[in-house]
This record gives C-alpha cells, structure tokens and sequence, in this order.
C-alpha cells in the first residue's frame, strides 16, 4: 500500500495518525496542500498497488480539488470528494440529510436582507445563522431579535464575496447545555463523546468538556444514516454532530470530513487513531484483492 497523508498543518491529530502508522511500520508521504503540483494532463498508468489518500487538510478548496485529482488518478481517497463536497458546505449537508428522511435542525436560507427577515420570522427568535462553509464554531450567532438579524445582515451584505451571499438560518434548538459528537469509521460509530459548555456553542474547539458516551444501538444507527445520506462509503471517515431535540429526539446537526479527536480518547477509552489506521489498512487490503482477483 502506498499512503499519502495530506495536510496543512501536522496537529495532534495528525501527529497521532502518523505514530500510529510509523509503528505498524507504515510509511505515510506527506503532502501540504500549499505545495502540491498536479499537472492535471499527465496522464497516468495504472498502479501495482492501492494508493490511499488520507485527507487531513483544513481548507475545504484545496482539499476538494486535491481529493478529486487524486481519484482521477485511481486513489482511494479517506474522505471521497463527494463526502468532502457535501459536508463542507452545511446547506448541501442540509438538503442531504433531509433527502434521506435524517432529523435534523430546521434550516432556511436566504439570498437577500428580506427574505432573511422573512426566513426568522418563520423559525422565530432567537434564531442561529451560521455561514455555509466554516467550522470551530467561527462565525456562528445566536440572534434574539429582528434588529440584531439586520445588525448581522448589514455586516455581510457590505462586506460582500460570495460567503455571504447566502444566509443560512436555523432554529435554536432547546437543547440541554451538552451536544455529542459521534466518530463515524467505515459506515459504523466507533465512539462517541458529549461536548458540555457554559457558552451555547459546546465545541470543544469554543472550551467545551467532552465526556464519553456510549454509543447506544439508536445512535449508530442515526450516525449510519447520516453518513450514507452525506454520500459516505466504505472509505468514509466522519464526525457527526448530533442535539437532543427535547421534543424530536436526536437531530444531526453537522457532518465532519476531518474528524478532530483529540480530546475524545481519553474520554471514551476508544484508540481513535487506531481505528483510522486499522481502517486504512482494511480498506487497501480489500481493494488490492478486488484487482488480484479481476
């Protein structure tokens, strides 16, 4: 098997990726995103063996058109692009949970200051807008009134680009002061954690506590659905985020392509790289018989 892990910084995540691979005696190439050169014309001959690509990258572009380069190629990409296209725009992430029947926050977007006007008065205040593509809780607000919406408004439509051309709304879920993340590896949820918080936001990123959680057979079986909704294969690694909807149950929140899980080994006992790694390896070994036996 021949491993590229590609990146734009090593975190810890990272770092544990590649301990755990340097043990099994895995040699992983890495690849920062800043400086990959892919002459997209060459074309290549068929490999003698499966090369994975492991997607670690943190910008949703780059990683994007990388990913699809490298399965033109006949890669076996962890995430596919089309996983990492659906989960890093959370209004394709939306329409594809609800599309397969997944509970979810209702969500409306807008493309104006009016319709977004008209959009939370239809959810009612206080109302959450988040921008589409964005992740550690950046620019999330909880908006209580009409006026902090159009505050909000002036800010994006002024400052213009295509980021804040479409406003996405949800409802603000009552939810107790605690969500859970689920680790999504190969279709199956291997651990998961509860993110508890002062603050609304409970992202561990934000300062939220994780404790672990059993992963009960409802939950799997909502985070299954939620990955194969998202387009997740076989080759799919996936945090899913989930709230506890006091009157619906477990809503799916968002879907991760690039899994954080530092802070959810400890807590949940699960060796998180481990899996990954054990995964990888899995998914290479099955697709390397698959081209013996073709």
């Amino acid at each position: 098997m021949r491993l590229t892990l590609l990146h734009t910084r090593i975190r810890v995540e990272e770092r544990l990726l590649l301990d755990e691979l340097e043990r099994r005696g895995i040699n992983a190439e890495l690849v920062h995103a800043d400086e990959a050169v892919i002459d997209l014309t060459h074309r290549h001959e068929p490999a003698n063996e499966p090369h994975v690509l492991l997607d670690r990258c943190l910008s949703h572009s780059k990683a994007l058109a990388i990913v699809r380069a490298y399965e033109s190629r006949g890669a076996i990409c962890m995430n596919p692009s089309a996983v990492t296209h659906a989960c890093g725009d959370k209004l394709l992430t939306t329409l594809a949970l609800t599309d397969a029947g997944v509970p979810s926050p209702r969500t409306i977007a807008a493309f104006g200051a009016n319709g977004a006007v008209q959009a939370a008065e239809q959810l009612g205040y206080p109302v959450v807008i988040k921008p589409c593509v964005g992740s550690w809780g950046r620019m999330v607000g909880r908006l209580n009134d009409r006026d902090a919406l159009e505050a909000v408004l002036e800010h994006k439509l002024t400052l213009g680009g295509p980021q804040h051309g479409v406003v996405y709304l949800q409802e603000l879920v009552r939810k107790p002061d605690r969500d859970i993340r689920a680790f999504v590896v190969g279709g199956q949820a291997i651990a998961a954690i509860m993110r508890h918080g002062d603050h609304w936001i409970t992202n561990t990123a934000r300062g939220g506590r994780a404790e672990g959680l059993p992963v009960s057979p409802a939950l799997d079986d909502l985070c299954r659905r939620a990955a194969v909704a998202v387009g997740g294969t076989d080759a799919s690694l996936l945090a899913i985020d989930l709230m506890e909807c006091p009157d619906r149950g477990l809503l799916v929140c968002e879907v991760n392509s690039t899994m954080e899980f530092r802070n959810s080994i400890e807590t949940t006992g699960v060796d998180i790289p481990a899996r990954i790694v054990d995964h990888v390896v899995g998914v290479a070994e099955a697709e390397n018989a698959r081209a013996v036996v073709a």
